[in-house]
């Protein structure tokens, strides 16, 4: 799907690229996998997996608004998603998008369905994807910040 695509069906909104908040939101995210670890610590496994998931999404509403995007009201987490399609090369892209949708269906269950079933090694691995991913779209951030000036 095309960033052309995702306007058209209103899934994400323009606004004007903000390196500003795109960093500042990637220091929040700094917060989420430190949290996560935390709560792997004390055996809260399934919030563990969340809080990972949770530094994955906003690192990647990070990277829209460093691009002058944002996820409109409609579907955000899918909006996201599919934002990254576009912006990552596809052949990585594919596999952070297998692990970002799997993490977010995992978390849904969490949050709505079910508790306890999330395993430390579950919740360990959603950190190390987080750490991982949060690198990964902080150099596409501070490459896109380069390329404007």
């Amino acid at each position: 799907m095309s960033l052309e695509e995702l306007l058209k069906e209103k899934l994400i909104r323009r606004i004007k690229p903000s390196s500003d908040l795109a960093l500042k939101s990637l220091e929040h995210v700094k917060n989420d996998i430190d949290t996560a670890r935390i709560l792997i610590e004390n055996e809260k496994f399934d919030w563990a997996l969340a809080a990972a998931y949770n530094a994955m999404l906003q690192a990647g509403r990070a990277l829209m608004f460093s691009k002058g995007y944002r996820p409109s009201s409609k579907e955000g987490h899918v909006a996201v998603i599919r934002f990254l399609q576009t912006a990552i090369d596809k052949r990585e892209s594919e596999r952070i998008m297998i692990i970002m949708n799997g993490t977010r269906k995992k978390r849904h269950r969490v949050i709505y369905d079910e508790m306890d079933i999330i395993s430390e090694g579950e919740a360990d691995q959603a950190v190390e994807w987080a750490e991982e991913f949060v690198a990964r779209v902080g150099s596409l951030i501070k490459e896109n910040i380069n390329y404007r000036k």
